[in-house]
């Protein structure tokens, strides 16, 4: 017989247990079992795979490359249930299912906020479950079934074949600071001027930040000596705010924070576009949430019909 069949949600948990915690005494106390019992099922599981998924050492246990294997198929097994269970109660209270997203810093302020109140007028009951934080943390998040969909910058390579990709739209990158920033009262700037001052500047690796590089590399410039490097848009917004750091911002962040009077947009614009995608599983479109979710990602997106459009009128 497949050994899958002999499979229950409690080995799963045993499994995830046992890569947590890589030792047989913690994860038995844990799940309120012996041992011994532990390490007979453990050696079953590896005979009935027919490879060593753990190996032992006098501290502990330590996943081999097919445990990991295992484990991530573990992890996105409990994933997916977990957002059948959230999914299901959401439902039973009236609602209209349950949509998780994830969003970077270049679309957190302005496009999947707006989006998401687009589809709460459309759907007032439904669930939404909003996380910020970078791509190559959130992508992986979604890869296991914890995100339903993804929004940030496009350009970067991830190796997960099953998710399905779409340009949103494309923009230029600004630099910005405070309202009242020496530099505004100026009518048009140059490199001197914005490197006269400190910056606050996203992590390395980051699509607003290799963008930054480039116009720097093209223009023989470097970055100023004195930096903040931030991968929070509420730390940079207070940041920019009370000192005299300058910063960098997507054109359609940018321009939210300016109509908020947050910050003021410079008159120098780098060199160069970036452009914003959304990610999910293709086999999450039948939920009613995600589908209305990716729906208005979309409208917001269109420079037609959507919220940007409006934004600009304004």
């Amino acid at each position: 017989m497949d050994w899958t069949y002999r499979l229950r949600l409690r080995h799963l948990q045993v499994l995830l247990s046992l890569a947590s915690t890589g030792n047989l005494s913690q994860s038995a106390t844990a799940l309120n079992t012996t041992q011994p019992a532990l390490s007979k099922w453990l050696k079953e599981l590896e005979e009935d795979v027919g490879l060593p998924l753990f190996e032992r050492h006098a501290r502990g246990l330590r996943p081999t490359s097919y445990g990991e294997a295992l484990i991530g198929h573990a992890r996105r097994i409990e994933a997916h249930l977990d957002t059948a269970r959230d999914d299901m109660h959401a439902l039973r209270q009236g609602g209209s299912g349950l949509v998780n997203i994830g969003t970077s810093g270049v679309s957190a302020a302005d496009t999947v906020p707006l989006a998401v109140s687009r589809l709460l007028e459309r759907m007032p009951s439904a669930q939404v479950r909003l996380v910020e934080s970078t791509m190559n943390q959130l992508i992986p998040q979604l890869a296991r079934g914890e995100l339903d969909i993804v929004v940030g910058r496009s350009g970067q390579q991830y190796d997960v074949p099953q998710l399905q990709m779409e340009t949103l739209y494309t923009e230029p990158i600004n630099f910005v600071a405070r309202p009242r920033h020496p530099l505004t009262a100026k009518a048009k700037l140059d490199w001197d001027d914005v490197l006269a001052y400190s910056w606050i500047v996203w992590p390395q690796g980051t699509p607003v930040r290799n963008a930054m590089e480039t116009a720097l590399a093209s223009a023989g410039r470097a970055l100023p000596p004195h930096c903040v490097e931030s991968n929070s848009s509420i730390l940079n917004l207070t940041l920019l705010n009370n000192t005299d750091l300058v910063g960098v911002a997507s054109h359609r962040a940018a321009l939210r924070f300016e109509q908020l009077k947050a910050l003021k947009i410079l008159p120098m614009q780098l060199e160069g576009f970036g452009s914003v995608s959304m990610y999910w599983h293709a086999e999450n479109e039948n939920r009613a949430a995600v589908a209305v979710a990716l729906a208005e990602l979309r409208a917001y997106a269109d420079p037609k019909t959507g919220g940007w459009h409006a934004a600009r009128e304004t």
